[in-house]
């Protein structure tokens, strides 16, 4: 019976770690949600003029190619990755003007 209340008081310590970091975690995703939700409803409202911002990203058409790049997807094996697809190079020049 010592033994299994020792093995017990160890456990409890140990995962008490770990129960605080999903503690603060889970606190931070409901905190990143209510932040997320203020902004659509800045934006909506008006309080927040993303005119400027819209205007720059790229358009549907260019959001694979992005993807693509982004993830190395459209790069073969033995291609650096530096390098950029040819259907994707204006692509870039438009998001970093």
């Amino acid at each position: 019976m010592d033994e299994q209340l020792a093995i017990v008081g160890h456990i409890d310590k140990t995962s008490a770690d770990i129960d605080a970091a999903t503690a603060r975690a889970r606190q931070q995703i409901e905190l990143m949600g209510e932040y997320r939700t203020r902004l659509v409803a800045d934006v909506v409202t008006g309080k927040l003029d993303v005119r400027e911002t819209a205007s720059r990203l790229p358009d549907e058409e260019d959001d694979d190619c992005l993807e693509d790049a982004a993830l190395g997807n459209s790069l073969g094996d033995d291609d650096d990755v530096s390098e950029e697809p040819a259907e994707c190079s204006s692509t870039e020049s438009e998001v970093t003007a």
